[in-house]
């Protein structure tokens, strides 16, 4: 299993930056060197507590598909999105939003598993981690401007 977080600080209040982070408008804007769109479920705005989306998205010179349900909510404080169907073994994005004087510290914690045995551990190795985690940082780049301005 491969985890990893990012904690990202913003001059915002926490339900701001909550709906932001669940604005599957803004996770395309966040993520489009990747051409990702959202083809089922939920396809824009903000998504609710059980509501799936299945995201489209050129990785590694290939489109690929990627369905997620959200599978816990506690709005502003924190939701779960967790892959129902995907190239993933595994795969949750835990969403954490703590109020710090007048600063929102939104935590992103990501647990993943990938197929494929020893080949899937070393391409997570070499590629997979560094890739999921610079998507994380431009979303939560794009999520900070947005809410501070």
């Amino acid at each position: 299993m491969t985890t990893f977080t990012i904690s990202t600080p913003i001059k915002a209040p926490s339900k701001i930056v909550f709906d932001l982070a669940r604005n599957i408008d803004i996770h395309k804007l966040s993520v489009s060197q990747t051409k990702e769109q959202a083809i089922a479920g939920k396809t824009s705005g903000l998504i609710h507590l059980n509501e799936t989306v299945t995201w489209r998205g050129k990785h590694f010179g290939f489109y690929l598909n990627h369905q997620s349900k959200i599978t816990a909510m506690a709005s502003p404080d924190h939701f779960t999105d967790e892959m129902t169907k995907g190239h993933f073994t595994f795969f949750r994005h835990e969403h954490l939003f703590e109020i710090r004087d007048d600063t929102t510290i939104m935590i992103d914690k990501i647990e993943y598993r990938t197929p494929f045995g020893i080949i899937g551990k070393l391409f997570d190795l070499l590629f997979l981690k560094r890739h999921l985690y610079h998507m994380i940082l431009n979303r939560n780049k794009l999520l900070k401007y947005l809410a501070e301005n």
